[in-house]
């Protein structure tokens, strides 16, 4: 079933609303919009003059919503904790633009910055680690990094957590599985579409992946984490204890358990990117 134009049109006005009433996030010395490759919309966050690590951010929103203008503050908040340029995608959506435009997008991105991270939360997690799955199997430059925050990585939602924490957490099953309906429309495409599924996770980037307690999304991250430890990637992995999906955006402003779980990731990025 397609997710019907109206829903679309209120999930992307609702996240816009939520993002005016939240504050701006720290001032930087540059931010700047631009385009990569093929017209693709960027936006650079520099926290100050000079070179410093490049870290690509590929928003959440179920692959349906969200945009450049919901993560400003996340990424203006990456770059000022973490002291590197944050390069934000406004990849291509669902239902408009079904898989793999927003994975080509990110992929193109990647090959294009060079970057020394990738990081994305929720959706962006799954664009994050199938654009670094994407890269390797090329044998083009890898981040050093792919930080993935509360990530989907299994889109044919089989895992427990997503009934066990998919009603009253935030985030419900159904709209899960209406985002992935929206980004891939057969159900027989979507184990090839999933990181969690791909046979071979060997030669990947270091994996910073952080889940959450109530999260429908924690089992397939808690998942992917074991997995690529397994294939011998690095890996530096917990699952936040109290906190919902989608804790990375503005929950800091709320929710005290929210900041300080903000506060390692930062120090993990700080910790893991080469300098």
């Amino acid at each position: 079933m397609s997710m019907p134009a109206d829903l679309v049109s209120q999930l992307r006005a609702g996240a816009r609303e939520r993002r005016a009433t939240r504050p701006r996030g720290p001032e930087l010395a540059s931010v700047e919009d631009l385009q990569g490759p093929g017209g693709l919309p960027l936006r650079r966050y520099r926290p100050a003059d000079g070179p410093r690590p490049l870290v690509v951010f590929l928003h959440g929103g179920g692959f349906v919503f969200c945009d450049l203008d919901t993560h400003d503050r996340t990424c203006r908040r990456i770059a000022a904790a973490c002291d590197v340029d944050v390069l934000a995608v406004d990849y291509r959506l669902a239902p408009e633009h079904p898989h793999p435009a927003a994975v080509e997008d990110a992929t193109a991105v990647l090959r294009w910055a060079r970057p020394a991270a990738v990081a994305g939360d929720s959706a962006g997690g799954l664009l994050a680690a199938a654009a670094c799955l994407a890269l390797r199997d090329e044998g083009g430059p890898l981040p050093a990094v792919q930080a993935l925050i509360c990530p989907n990585t299994d889109l044919t939602l089989g895992r427990p957590s997503v009934t066990e924490k998919g009603t009253g957490h935030g985030l419900e099953a159904a709209a899960l599985a209406a985002f992935v309906a929206a980004f891939v429309p057969d159900p027989a495409d979507r184990p090839a579409a999933s990181p969690l599924h791909a046979p071979d996770l060997s030669g990947l980037p270091t994996a910073l992946i952080v889940t959450a307690e109530h999260d429908p999304l924690r089992d397939e991250g808690d998942a992917y984490a074991d997995r690529l430890a397994a294939s011998g990637v690095t890996v530096r992995h917990r699952c936040e204890p109290g906190l919902e999906h989608g804790f990375i955006q503005g929950m800091d402003l709320t929710d005290p358990a929210a900041a300080a779980a903000h506060d390692r990731i930062f120090a993990d990025l700080r910790d893991l990117i080469p300098r």
